[in-house]
């Protein structure tokens, strides 16, 4: 069970696979891994973005990411997880966060990794300051549900 906070830019598959090679106690016991990857997009608010800053609070936004992780431990039979998220300045394509979760089998690692990338993006005190494309920047009030907008299609 790990939780990561970096100031610079990974690689999220280098990430899981270094993670996962760690994790010799439970060879042969996990059949799937459910892993997320979030990017930075270049737009937002239908805004061109030409990056952010991504401030936290150390010490309690790895004890909040823990604790949602734990809870999904108490619905879901996780053998592992790994959390991995950016801090500080991010520019498009960088990756922003990584969640991984090990169980036995599909779903339980499908749904267990939903909850938590659902609750870091509600819950994890993590404040966005966008640079705009137009030189002016924002701070980010809300995070999207995670779907396309209907009318943007």
């Amino acid at each position: 069970m790990k939780v990561k906070l970096l100031a610079e830019a990974y690689d999220p598959w280098q990430e899981v696979t270094e993670y996962q090679q760690s994790l010799h106690s439970l060879k042969g016991k996990f059949g799937a891994t459910a892993v997320f990857v979030g990017t930075m997009r270049d737009f937002n608010e239908g805004d061109d973005v030409n990056g952010m800053f991504l401030e936290h609070y150390p010490g309690m936004t790895e004890k909040e990411l823990a604790k949602i992780a734990d809870e999904a431990l108490l619905q879901w039979p996780v053998l592992d997880y790994l959390i991995v998220h950016r801090v500080g300045e991010i520019y498009p394509n960088d990756s922003i966060v990584l969640t991984a979760v090990w169980t036995s089998h599909r779903g339980d690692a499908f749904d267990a990794n939903r909850y938590i990338m659902e609750g870091l993006k509600s819950r994890a005190p993590f404040w966005k300051k966008e640079l705009l494309k137009s030189g002016q920047q924002r701070w980010v009030e809300k995070n999207t549900d995670g779907y396309l907008p209907a009318d943007s299609t």
